[in-house]
């Protein structure tokens, strides 16, 4: 017998505007960054930013922080492997 959790997690409004608010703000670092010329630390800060906007995306709006552990070691195992493969074009891109 399967044992389902249907249970549903309310966040609440609050909680989404500052959300919102964060990932406002987090577009704004991003416009403002690329504006300013950091030389090879422009894609590194454009990622870093872009990784903190996700997650905040999957985090609260997918509802990621409310599953279990499993849903938790996947997505861990593709950020892992995403990460290696952005790093490595980013080395293949430095040593050109």
């Amino acid at each position: 017998m399967e044992h389902h959790d249907n249970q549903q997690h309310l966040i609440s409004y609050g909680t989404y505007i500052t959300v919102w608010l964060s990932l406002l703000i987090l577009t704004g670092l991003t416009v403002a960054v690329a504006g300013v010329h950091l030389g090879k630390y422009n894609v590194f800060i454009a990622l870093l930013v872009a990784a903190f906007k996700s997650s905040l995306v999957l985090l609260y709006f997918m509802h990621l922080r409310y599953e279990n552990r499993l849903f938790h070691a996947m997505f861990l195992v593709v950020l892992f492997t995403i990460t290696v493969i952005v790093a490595l074009t980013y080395v293949d891109t430095l040593a050109r």
